[in-house]
Order: C-alpha cells, then structure tokens, then sequence
C-alpha cells in the first residue's frame, strides 16, 4: 500500500456555492485510525475511548482528525492552535490560539462513509444516511414528511420509496443542522421544493422559523448512500453570533 494511501482518508467530494464537501471514508483501516488517533488532541483522545462499540470509535477519530486536517489547511494553523468551542445549542466552531474564527463547518456520518462540508462564513449543515432498511419507516415518514411529501411518497413503492424517503431525510437533516439550534424545527412543518423533490439536484427556501433567511439545500445522494448539504444564502452572521 502507498504511503499516500495511509496518510490520507479523506477526498474532496464536490462544492456547493461557496461550501467545500469532503467525503471521509470511515471504513475499518488500521494504519488510518492509528495516525488520526495521534492528530487528536488530549481530550478528543479520552473522548475517542469513552466509545464502547469500535464502530462508534473509529467514526468518531476518523472523522475529527479529517476535519482538523481540513480546518488547519484552510486557517493556516496547526493542530496545537486550533481549539473547539460550542454554541449555547451545542454546535462546534472554531478557535485559533483561543481567538473564534467565522469559518463554518458541519460533519455527518452514516456507515462506513462520511461528510464533512467547510465554507468561509455562514450557517451550513450536511448530512448523510446509508439507505437501509428500516422497520419503523411509516412512522418516520409521518414525523419528517409534509403532507405534499407524504402523498408523493405513497404513490411510490419498493426501492422508489426508499431513496425518497431518505432523500427527503438528508435534505431535511441538513437543513435542520445549518439552523444551529437544535430540532426546534419540526421538519414536517416544512417540504423541500416541488423541483427537488421531482428530482433537481438543487433548490432554494425558507423555513417558519426563520422567514427571512434564505436556504439553498443540494441533494449529494450517490448509488451508496443518501446525502444533502445546506446553506444560508445571504449569511449576515457568524456561527459565533448565533449563541
């Protein structure tokens, strides 16, 4: 195996307006997981072993060392200098030598795959989900679909539905995310748009609770998994801003 094989799991995996997203693969790998382990900082270290499933673990060390390798890059800074805080709602951001930065960033991760999205200022949130088969899926579709979105989705069937669903999940879970105040947004209580939802890769809205922002949500969906990103369209405040 090449040295630049063990260095590096992460890859750019396409942008959105002004938003870079990175895919992180996040399946099981030793030599990958022993070098993140090494980029983390102390306590990321204590909280990477607080993990008792090894799946949990790995996600968690592969994913936040791709996403210090990431920040450092484009903050140009070292690991030493970049720090973490937290929003009053709990949405990380970043610090260098303890001063905030507005640089926004959001990490998802479902399976053996992972997403990390990075944009320069502004609220954004990306989110990514394997498509498997779940038993409690009518229940979901009530408690995450609009009524328009519901009888879409039962005129489908089979795999149709599936990928809906899901597609509708992640376009939704982004969105949610990018808001940075939790899930006080009842994602039924707004639909993604028309176009969207009839299969445009990329759309724009706005949410009850915040009537005058405006999102723009991308549906990332591949053949191995369902994944969206969001972001404010005209950001007028940082992360920091919205504690």
């Amino acid at each position: 195996m090449c040295s630049a094989a063990i260095r590096r799991w992460w890859q750019p995996f396409g942008t959105v307006a002004e938003a870079t997203v990175f895919h992180v693969d996040l399946a099981p790998h030793a030599a990958h997981e022993a070098r993140a382990l090494k980029w983390l900082n102390v306590e990321e270290r204590v909280r990477s072993g607080r993990y008792l499933h090894a799946g949990s673990r790995r996600r968690f060390t592969l994913c936040r060392a791709a996403l210090r390798a990431v920040l450092c890059s484009r903050l140009a800074c070292n690991g030493q200098q970049l720090t973490f805080g937290t929003s009053s709602y709990g949405k990380p951001f970043a610090r260098v030598e303890e001063v905030p930065h507005p640089i926004s960033f959001n990490v998802s991760h479902g399976g053996s795959h992972g997403l990390i999205a990075v944009a320069p200022h502004g609220q954004l949130g990306v989110d990514i989900e394997e498509r498997v088969p779940r038993d409690d899926l009518a229940d979901l579709t009530n408690a995450v679909l609009g009524p328009n979105e519901w009888r879409e989705f039962a005129l489908l069937n089979g795999n149709r539905r599936t990928h809906f669903f899901y597609r509708m999940w992640t376009l939704k879970e982004a969105l949610i995310k990018a808001l940075g105040d939790g899930f006080s947004q009842d994602p039924a209580e707004f639909e993604v748009p028309l176009p969207v939802r009839r299969g445009a890769l990329t759309g724009t809205l706005k949410l009850p609770s915040r009537p005058r922002t405006l999102w723009r949500v991308n549906d990332l969906g591949t053949e191995d998994f369902a994944a969206a990103v969001a972001i404010e369209t005209n950001p007028g405040r940082s992360l920091m801003s919205a504690e």
